[in-house]
């Protein structure tokens, strides 16, 4: 299953932890070339040193921000001379009902979880449309398919994430770049902690007393990169086998 991702050149964002970090790990064994991305240099340095993957594959990224970004996606290619896949991860979750008026948890959802994917795209697609070829993987959610109490922004967000990416796969046929969207449910990772509202977060707590390892995501990674060229896996979703939700 993971023939076809050595030597692969792969920008990963919110890489300094969670679905980014074990992602970066299962691809570094399978002989990927990485370039990570996150605002915690110092945890992002400590894996590059660990994954041995050189000086210049750690490099601080706020996704909210496109030039960061772009200088991410262009620190790849200046190392590596391409890029094969950009993973589009990082995310926030605050949750606490629309009436508690958390304008400034809307506004940062929005920004790291839309416009820091739509930044992912306009730095790599330039890139790919040139190469002819590429792979972008958004990280979207449970809650892009599903809307529960607390959760309608940051379901707004995934929902817009998928959105995004059906438009991005039909638009960029002609260039032989394919898209995948991961919808994970609950997932061990730093995520739930930025809830802010204490009975919402108590409700999270609970909720996540179910998550599976971050690794569950990684596999997925791991499956939609290692298809064969003419195999375009559009969309995983997963869950705990215990979660309703």
């Amino acid at each position: 299953m993971t023939e076809g991702i050595k030597n692969k050149v792969v920008v990963i964002t919110g890489a300094s932890s969670g679905l980014g970090e074990a992602t970066a790990r299962h691809l570094a064994r399978h002989s990927a070339k990485l370039v990570l991305g996150a605002r915690r240099l110092d945890r992002l340095r400590a894996l590059a040193a660990e994954l041995s993957l050189g000086n210049d594959a750690a490099v601080e990224t706020d996704v909210s921000q496109c030039d960061q970004v772009k200088r991410l996606v262009d620190q790849a290619v200046r190392s590596h001379g391409r890029i094969d896949v950009m993973i589009n991860n990082a995310g926030l979750m605050p949750q606490a009902p629309l009436e508690r008026l958390r304008i400034d948890e809307w506004d940062r959802m929005i920004d790291v979880n839309i416009k820091g994917v739509l930044y992912g795209i306009a730095a790599a697609l330039p890139y790919m449309q040139q190469q002819k070829s590429g792979h972008f993987i958004n990280v979207s959610s449970v809650a892009g398919h599903k809307i529960g109490p607390g959760l309608a922004v940051y379901a707004a967000t995934k929902h817009a994430v998928r959105a995004l990416s059906e438009g991005l796969r039909q638009e960029v046929k002609p260039y032989n770049i394919r898209t995948t969207v991961i919808s994970p449910g609950a997932v061990a990772t730093e995520l739930p902690r930025s809830t802010t509202e204490p009975d919402t977060a108590e409700r999270v707590r609970k909720a996540y007393e179910i998550a599976i390892p971050a690794d569950s995501f990684a596999r997925a990674v791991v499956f939609a990169i290692s298809q064969p060229g003419d195999t375009d896996v559009n969309e995983i979703l997963f869950r705990p086998t215990r979660q309703e939700y």
